[in-house]
């Protein structure tokens, strides 16, 4: 089981997990702005405040964690992260969502992503971290080769976005990279 942490503090983020008092309208706006959602599978759901807390109690008693993403110079909730974990084999799939439209593309993303990803294996047992995002998610692609993530299997012109087949990528990064 990878242990529970209090925080994590990076330049300008701090991870903590999410809290029941994160269940904020602002919250639930990120999940129904398609700008936001544009590359993630929540574009075709319709999200409420009553979703967002079952989603947020299907965490409760199992191994995987769902984390808050503030910045550190106000403590205001900008997105949040997943970790699915298989404390049986020892990995996680990691997911990230930068919610707050004025933050999006200024880099806080690549302050939170190696953040947790080094956490996960240098003091949180796991041997090897996977993600996985659409190929013309050129962000998100380049946030998993920047925290020395390997290219690890594409499944081709498996996902529509705006009309046309995209592949989804995976990546993974091994306690030993």
């Amino acid at each position: 089981m990878i242990p529970a942490f209090d925080h994590l503090v990076g330049d300008r983020v701090v991870i903590q997990p999410f809290r029941l008092a994160d269940l904020t309208i602002d919250y639930v706006g990120w999940l129904n702005n398609p700008d936001v959602v544009r590359f993630s599978n929540q574009r075709f759901r319709s999200h409420s405040l009553e979703s967002c807390a079952s989603y947020f109690q299907s965490f409760s008693g199992t191994p995987n964690q769902f984390l808050s993403i503030r910045l550190r110079s106000d403590d205001r909730a900008i997105g949040t992260m997943t970790v699915y974990a298989s404390p049986q084999h020892g990995t996680a799939d990691v997911g990230i969502m930068i919610g707050d439209p004025a933050q999006r593309g200024t880099g806080i993303g690549g302050d939170a992503w190696p953040l947790l990803i080094d956490w996960l294996i240098e003091a949180g047992g796991v041997r090897k971290v996977t993600a996985g995002t659409l190929r013309c998610n050129i962000a998100m692609v380049r946030l998993m080769q920047r925290s020395r993530m390997h290219e690890e299997a594409v499944r081709k012109a498996q996902e529509i976005v705006q009309g046309r087949s995209e592949d989804v990528l995976h990546y993974a990064r091994f306690r030993t990279d």
